[in-house]
């Protein structure tokens, strides 16, 4: 007996010579490796397709990097060609691997590339199994994020299909469907197309539904279709709005909220919807929104549905403004500032029906919000310049003081809002000042939040408008702190720089301190001071300090005032009075008098001793006022009568003049004759000046020195009498600060008539008035005379720039000879 392997093996020989030429026995294949896979979908045998199709489903579910192989492999255009397969499985399984595939960006544009669109809007059919819909409607919600596909899509009919599923008893395939037609839409042509089909009505059905995701969906979807007039429309009439609201009262719903408040507001840009809102009551519900939500979104829209379906029913708001009820009167203020937001018709409307005054007593309500909401709407108002003295007659800007003062950042921005917007008038400017608004104000200036900060910096900025406004900012420290807020990168803004230029624009000592430039718009008054250029970070310090300082060896502060103090007024008063009553007593005629009616008084019928003691007594009394005067009495610059006699001698001598060129000549040998006369640059160091200006400080024992008291001037003191004067006769002049005790003044000219008398049309030209040297010489700015001017030192050294330049220096022509 022959082994068994042998019989087998003998058995098996004789089945295979009984198979067929051409048949090949069946083979069970497995594969580990996904490239052998991939190759069998080119098999013509249907089971190795529908192994391969599930196979590769499976691997791509598992995440991104598989879907990439796949794609690296050459499988997608294998696949899509498959989802139109005969076979329902291997069409099943197609479809569901390139619907998971499709989630992938870069297997996106891969299938851009491949026209397989209409093979999966096939896959919508009615009658097609489920998971086929559900990855069909996958695939072209992840399609439709691309714009070209989106409109081949469309194009390709795919929309309609869409619609339909919307009714899909799976959650999945709605979920998808909706998601995809919420990209569709975002074009005008489907929209409308999509208003066509009356896919609204199936897209309204699905607010009731049980999964959060197809609500947001659907909300995202009639959100986007609420663009549209059409669209709107035909969402009203399909009763959207009853589903809207009755989302709106169910309190399970509020994360929906928002979204069906934005969607309503939309919605009420038609007039028709608005007469449906009003019948329908909403405008409650949407106050009610307004101040009991705690979604901000949620608030802003209802705020927006109040002003579109309000329209002119704002005399029904106006009289809530001050109700009793604090969340009524909450919900109304709110309401109201955003009703007037840019909305000229409705702050008419609000002022018509007598708004403002509840308005502004809402500023000292205690609920921050209504403050602030008051606050927004005054500014809104304020905006019309009518409105605006209304608010000022009602005493909005005593009222604001309040408000500025609160800890709640909302408030303080909004108060500051409403004090940049009456502060462009004069007397909004007066009452803030003498409510002591700007205190509070300058303090804001210090907030860490970035839109308190910035409105401060845009109320100072306007508030400086006038002089007595921008002297009690200064006096507060404003320009400090704005200087301190501009140095830093994060906390500066453009209305903090603006706002340094304003307040130094009505300071023209601090601008001349800080800029060492004052052009010809800045005059100089009476109050005037210059103590020099300060060092980096140095203190500035007011007049009234400086005065306050102990005699120093620093350079003087020179200062400008012809302005007359209390004391002076009062002793020419007196004396006017004696003069009157002297010349009454020679003329016979009997003049009253104070003095005569004080003797008068004293010298009815009493007794010497009773007399006397009331004397002493009314002494005493006397004298304790004059110490409390004294010592209560405001400080004042002192009156400079030498500088006074100056205004008066050049607006007799040289304000006649006929030409401007003449006047500044004249000026310049006016100041030059009064600080010392020409100096010889070779001969400066002759001009003893520091010595004189020494001896002037302790003369007055004084670190101020009026500059009519200095005899021996040179060039920053002669260029800021000659500005001073300039500006009191109307002569246009720039003052400019240097270096080495170097100052000057720029003037503009135009050049005299040519020698037949014609004008030529030139613009000015720019000179420097030398008030020094050759004085009266009027010198080229761009000049080598005025450079020397501003710089030399008159050094007669050989490397000297300036000297070397100038060609009347003698001493350097010889040496280089």
């Amino acid at each position: 007996m022959k082994p068994a392997n042998q019989r087998v093996g003998k058995k098996q020989k004789k089945e295979v010579e009984q198979s067929p030429k051409d048949t090949f026995n069946s083979l069970i294949i497995e594969s580990k490796n996904v490239q052998t896979v991939v190759l069998m979908l080119d098999s013509p045998e249907d089971d190795i397709l529908l192994k391969a199709c599930e196979a590769m489903y499976k691997f791509a579910e598992k995440g991104d990097e598989n879907k990439l192989t796949l794609l690296t492999l050459g499988a997608i255009p294998k696949l899509t060609r498959l989802i139109a397969h005969e076979d329902k499985q291997i069409h099943k399984y197609a479809t569901m691997t390139i619907g998971v595939m499709a989630t992938h960006s870069e297997v996106r544009k891969s299938l851009r590339q491949l026209d397989f669109l209409p093979s999966i809007i096939a896959c919508l059919a009615p009658d097609e199994d489920v998971v086929v819909q559900e990855l069909a409607t996958l695939c072209l919600a992840s399609m439709s994020i691309d714009y070209t596909s989106k409109i081949e899509i469309f194009e390709k009919g795919g929309l309609g299909p869409l619609v339909s599923l919307l009714s899909s008893p799976d959650p999945d395939v709605q979920k998808n469907s909706i998601e995809c037609i919420s990209n569709l839409i975002q074009e005008v042509l489907v929209r409308a197309a999509f208003t066509e089909m009356t896919g609204i009505i199936p897209l309204l059905d699905l607010l009731s539904s049980e999964y959060p995701v197809i609500q947001h969906l659907t909300l995202q979807t009639l959100i986007t279709m609420s663009r549209d007039s059409d669209s709107r429309t035909a969402l009203f009439q399909n009763e959207g709005h009853e589903n809207f609201l009755r989302v709106l009262d169910n309190p399970e719903f509020t994360d929906l909220h928002a979204d069906i408040l934005q969607v309503l507001a939309n919605c009420l840009e038609e007039p028709d919807n608005v007469m449906y809102i009003r019948q329908s009551g909403a405008l409650e519900k949407f106050l009610l929104f307004v101040t009991s939500s705690i979604h901000p979104e949620a608030q802003k829209h209802a705020v927006k549905a109040i002003a579109r379906s309000a329209l002119n029913r704002i005399f029904r708001l106006v009289p809530m403004l001050m109700s009793d009820n604090e969340e009524l009167r909450e919900a109304v203020n709110v309401a109201v500032a955003n009703l007037t937001t840019d909305n000229s018709n409705n702050i008419d409307a609000v002022f018509d029906t007598k708004g403002v005054e509840p308005l502004v007593k809402s500023l000292h309500d205690s609920n921050d919000t209504i403050v602030a909401s008051a606050a927004t709407t005054i500014t809104n108002l304020a905006l019309q310049e009518h409105i605006r003295g209304s608010i000022l007659s009602h005493g909005a800007m005593t009222m604001i003081v309040e408000p500025l003062r609160s800890n709640n950042t909302l408030v303080q921005s909004k108060a500051a809002l409403v004090v940049a917007s009456l502060a462009c008038d004069v007397n909004g400017r007066t009452e803030l000042r003498n409510a002591g608004g700007l205190e509070p104000l300058v303090e804001l200036l210090h907030s860490d939040n970035n839109e308190v900060r910035r409105n401060a910096c845009w109320a100072v900025l306007v508030c400086g408008k006038d002089e007595p406004t921008t002297h009690e900012l200064c006096k507060l420290g404003a320009l400090e702190i704005l200087q301190e807020i501009n140095q830093s990168s994060s906390r500066r803004n453009n209305f903090s720089e603006v706002a340094v230029s304003r307040l130094l624009d009505h300071n023209a000592s601090l601008k001349y301190i800080l800029n060492g430039y004052l052009s010809s718009n800045d005059i100089i008054g009476d109050g005037f001071y210059d103590p020099g250029r300060p060092k980096p970070n140095e203190k500035i310090f007011t007049l009234e300090e400086f005065s306050n300082q102990d005699l120093n060896q620093h350079r003087p502060i020179l200062l400008i005032n012809a302005k007359k103090t209390n004391e002076i007024q009062m002793a020419i008063t007196s004396a006017d009075d004696k003069v009157v009553e002297v010349l009454a007593t020679a003329s016979g005629r009997n003049v009253p008098s104070r003095l005569s009616s004080r003797d008068k008084s004293s010298s009815k019928g009493r007794s010497r001793g009773k007399k006397e003691e009331e004397k002493m007594k009314e002494g005493e009394m006397l004298q304790l006022k004059a110490e409390e005067e004294e010592k209560n009495k405001p400080w004042e610059a002192p009156y400079d009568v030498t500088f006074d006699s100056y205004i008066g001698e050049i607006t007799r001598n040289i304000l006649q003049l006929p030409s401007t060129r003449d006047q500044m000549v004249s000026l310049a040998f006016f100041v030059s004759d009064k600080m010392g006369g020409p100096v010889d640059l070779e001969m400066l160091h002759d001009f003893l000046w520091e010595l004189h200006i020494a001896e002037l400080k302790h003369e007055l024992t004084s670190n101020i020195i009026p500059i009519g008291k200095i005899e021996k001037g040179i060039y920053y003191h002669r260029a800021l009498l000659f500005k001073a004067l300039a500006d009191r006769i109307g002569i246009n002049c720039s003052l400019v600060r240097g270096d080495y005790n170097r100052a000057w003044n720029e003037v503009m000219l135009i050049d005299p008539p040519s020698q037949d008398g014609i004008e030529h049309l030139i613009p000015p030209k720019a000179y420097i008035v030398d008030l020094m040297h050759q004085v009266g010489h009027l010198l080229m700015v761009d000049s080598a005379e005025a450079a020397h001017y501003k710089v030399c030192t008159g050094c007669n050294h050989r490397h000297c720039k300036c000297c070397k330049q100038i060609s009347y220096r003698r001493v350097h022509i010889e040496e280089n000879k």
